[in-house]
């Protein structure tokens, strides 16, 4: 059984285990971020969902009007003016083929995004057993398969996620940081709740989003009502 400290199970005391409304939940995640750090506050969304079924499985990106509070690392594949333009964009690795060979050839890409152009595809898709396994593979469903690079990075420098179930049928993902403020917080939750509503699958039966959590990084998870 896993054991908690002790700040853990003092916040784990003032949590009910009823459901609670999206501003008292992200108030009291944040009364309970006490680490010396700021913590980031994330959603788990349990889905409905055949996992197994790929028609069932959801990729898309929602905006967060507030961003997530993290700084986030982007590697682009384009040739051209496309590359001094996602350069420009704030891009912190740009290249084309050569780029290609020496991530083949390291084995690693230490970075949290990777974006495309479609000519430049060939190229990536042969680093699909170094990409893949980190979620690192462009796709056109989350835009970053794109001729235009230098917004896509803007984009997701600004505040783009991805929206990813998992083999569990769970969506997890970061909306913001402790440090925000609540109504921050709230437009940001309710911006990814939407999104997720809105990716709901046309073969789906029964409860789509069965259960919806949020929790600070090192705070306990509070069961929310996204009706209220």
């Amino acid at each position: 059984m896993k054991k908690y400290g002790k700040r853990y199970n003092q916040a784990k005391e003032k949590i009910s285990d009823s459901t609670m409304s999206k501003e008292d939940s992200i108030n009291l995640c944040k009364e309970n971020a006490t680490a010396k750090f700021d913590e980031s506050v994330d959603v788990v969304f349990s889905l409905g969902i055949n996992a197994e079924d790929a028609e069932q499985n959801i990729r898309t990106t929602v905006s967060l009007p507030h961003g997530t509070g993290k700084e986030v690392k982007i590697a682009v594949f384009a040739g051209g003016e496309q590359l001094s333009e996602a350069e420009s964009a704030g891009a912190d690795i740009v290249g084309g083929k050569e780029l290609a060979t020496k991530v083949a050839s390291e084995e690693k890409l230490d970075v949290d995004i990777v974006i495309s152009t479609p000519e430049m595809m060939a190229e990536v898709g042969k680093l699909g057993k170094i990409l893949g396994p980190q979620g690192l593979m462009p796709n056109p469903k989350t835009g970053t398969v794109t001729p235009n690079v230098a917004k896509a990075v803007e984009d997701f420098k600004k505040g783009k996620v991805e929206i990813k179930n998992d083999k569990l049928a769970n969506v997890h993902l970061a909306f913001g940081k402790a440090s925000f403020d609540t109504n921050q917080l709230l437009e940001n939750l309710n911006e990814v709740i939407a999104e997720v509503e809105k990716a709901r699958p046309s073969s789906t039966k029964g409860d789509y989003i069965k259960s919806v959590h949020i929790s600070s990084t090192m705070g306990p998870s509070l069961a929310i009502d996204i009706n209220l």
